[in-house]
């Protein structure tokens, strides 16, 4: 007899048995980066090629777009229905990844060769986002296998092939597609749990603001020892302005970027006892920077930060004696929805001319991906919660949202779904750059989490109330 268990045990049996591993081996080897215009057919392989037949041996109707904005990768919609009385669920992941970076891997690893080492599966992709699409699938295949021909629920898949330039066109098509894709919910994985042993739940993800930060003071350089010590360094100014923005222990002083009245209650309250960290980069955590009083969960799940993300002044790879005639930082606000973005540009026009900066000014500013969030105490995140720990027979920590950035504002904005994302990696996989890799054992959980909540979708008392507002 078909049940649970059944399915939960041919999902592990598949795994255990290296059945994924040497599937995650054939994604991997499609080198689908959308980073790299050479690579733009090996991007619509990987759908026509590698998901397209799986999802249609499963049951699904699959289409491909082309997407909406020129010059961006395609996206497959696909769909497997079973009855309007049944819930309906969307998912969503992207086939596309970062640059390879071949020649930054350590002796022994490839970006498009899968390399097995001890826990490790090395490979791009394999946690951004290949290993983690892949995952669910597979759990919802051996679900199929077990129950038969039908499992109980409607499922809606979108898979873009240009997140890693920051989901153009996604919009677009999800503004065009809104009939066919409404759902229920949104249960989807990517990004990394709090810690690789912890099963995790983001209900959102924070944003991202962009801008430059220049000081330009002259058509050229001047010489260094006849003019230095007289004239004004831009790179000395630009590290001055900067040193208003944030102080030297990470306190961000454009006190308007942050949220107006504090941490919200439901934040504090579901990030109580929540660990961070994890693998060889919990090291880097500085307990002493950051917003002072937060928890550094509250700090990276619950609050904003600002980084500078590049710097330059005059020629570091050929430095010459001259005062340089400019200096650019590129700098990023990751936010809550707990801010407004519209306003970060004139607050911190605002700020630097109060501190005495005017000659400092604010170029290419706008928002590169919204911040979402679903109530963490929403009926699809507790009935997640419910089925995942059924399924492990352990605690899992829900987080307000994810410390990296998604498109699930597009999704809310336009479908009304609360967010369940479910994350199947950890903050260690070095996603985006030379040797990222993905870990077993918190795969095998995700896998085994998958297809118990594939089993119970398919089970009576799900939440089926489709909500205005996620």
């Amino acid at each position: 007899m078909a049940s649970r268990h059944g399915a939960i045990t041919r999902a592990l049996a598949w795994f255990d048995g290296a059945g994924f591993r040497d599937h995650l081996t054939d994604l991997v080897a499609i080198p689908s980066t959308s980073q790299d215009p050479g690579h733009k057919a090996d991007v619509q392989r990987y759908l026509t090629s590698a998901i397209q037949p799986w999802l249609e041996r499963m049951g699904f109707s699959v289409e491909i777009h082309p997407n909406p904005e020129v010059g961006f990768g395609p996206i497959l919609m696909a769909d497997r229905m079973e009855g309007a009385d049944r819930p309906t669920v969307l998912t969503y992941g992207h086939g596309d990844t970062v640059r390879g970076l071949d020649d930054q891997w350590r002796d022994g690893l490839k970006p498009w060769i899968l390399v097995e080492e001890e826990d490790r599966w090395y490979g791009r992709g394999t946690a951004d986002n290949k290993g983690q699409h892949a995952l669910n699938l597979s759990a919802l295949e051996a679900v199929l296998a077990e129950r038969g021909s039908e499992i109980g629920c409607n499922l809606k898949l979108i898979l873009e092939t240009s997140e890693e330039r920051g989901s153009p066109g996604l919009r677009a098509f999800v503004a065009e597609h809104t009939d066919r894709l409404r759902a229920d919910v949104l249960i989807a994985s990517d990004g990394p749990r709090v810690m690789p042993e912890v099963p995790t739940i983001a209900t959102g993800t924070r944003g991202t603001f962009h801008f430059d930060l220049v000081v330009d003071l002259r058509s050229g350089g001047i010489h260094s020892g006849h003019w230095g010590g007289l004239t004004t360094d831009p790179a000395i100014v630009l590290s001055h302005a900067l040193g208003a923005i944030i102080d030297r222990h990470g306190k961000i002083l454009v006190r308007d970027w942050l949220p107006a009245n504090g941490l919200p209650a439901v934040v504090r309250a579901v990030l109580d006892g929540c660990p961070v960290g994890g693998g060889g980069e919990a090291a880097s955590i500085d307990p002493n920077w950051g917003e002072p009083g937060l928890t550094s969960a509250e700090k990276i799940y619950g609050w904003n930060s600002f980084i500078v993300l590049s710097m330059i002044s005059g020629r570091p790879e050929n430095p010459v004696n001259a005062v340089a005639p400019n200096a650019r930082a590129h700098c990023q606000i990751r936010y809550t929805v707990d801010t407004d973005p519209a306003g970060f540009q004139a607050a911190l026009r605002r700020h630097l001319d109060e501190n005495g900066f005017d000659s400092a000014r604010i170029e290419n500013a706008g928002i590169r991906m919204p911040a979402s969030r679903t109530d963490p105490g929403h009926p699809w995140v507790r009935w997640s919660v419910a089925s995942m720990e059924r399924s492990l027979g352990k605690r899992v920590q829900v987080i307000p949202n994810s410390s990296g950035g998604l498109p699930g504002d597009v999704f809310v904005d336009y479908l009304s779904v609360p967010l369940v994302w479910i994350p199947h990696s950890y903050n260690g996989c070095k996603q985006h750059g030379p040797d990222e890799h993905l870990l077993r054992a918190p795969a095998r959980e995700g896998l085994a989490a998958y297809a118990g909540l594939w089993w119970d979708l398919g089970e009576a008392g799900t939440p089926r109330v489709r909500s205005e507002s996620a």
